[in-house]
């Protein structure tokens, strides 16, 4: 026997613009707490988990947040990262000023050309947390964070699809 699809009665009232905004952000904040998780390592390793959530949801829907969402975002994640106050608020409107460029020139895009911009926006927003935090090392010590990245956004765009499900059937 196949599930019943919830339906909305006709005596509840629709969701709000609240209501379908608080999915996305909520799940990008939880996602930048991760960095939290206790993880013993040489070099950095654990991906950009809010940053990745945030480009989820952005390059599921195009117009689902202003392009200054990545202004209080972006403290959120400086506030736990570990990095210096304004790398993630620069680095996250960067990338939003490139993907509403992007969305300019490409309007259809298959899931292989999205994950192609992801890694591509991950490694460079890597790139420029690690010049900000003093780079004096290598970059090269940010390949197996970036390749972790890369194997994962499958999976979390995957994860905000099936929200983006779920609050259109609220």
């Amino acid at each position: 026997m196949l599930p019943l699809k919830r339906r909305r009665s006709t005596f509840s009232p629709p969701p709000t613009a609240l209501e379908h905004q608080a999915v996305p952000v909520i799940t990008t904040m939880i996602a930048s707490l991760m960095v939290l998780i206790p993880v013993v390592a040489t070099q950095p390793i654990f991906p950009p988990s809010g940053l990745m959530v945030f480009l989820g949801w952005r390059l599921l829907r195009n117009d689902i947040w202003p392009l200054w969402m990545g202004i209080p975002l972006g403290f959120w994640d400086d506030l736990f990262s570990g990095q210096p106050l304004g790398s993630a608020m620069a680095g996250w409107t960067l990338v939003m000023l490139a993907l509403d460029q992007l969305d300019r020139r490409l309007p259809f895009r298959s899931h292989s050309e999205d994950w192609a911009i992801a890694v591509g926006a991950i490694a460079g927003y890597l790139a420029l947390a690690a010049l900000l935090a003093g780079g004096a090392t290598s970059l090269i010590i940010l390949i197996p964070q970036l390749f972790l990245s890369a194997l994962l956004f499958p999976l979390i765009a995957r994860l905000c699809a099936a929200l983006d499900r779920w609050r259109g059937n609220r």
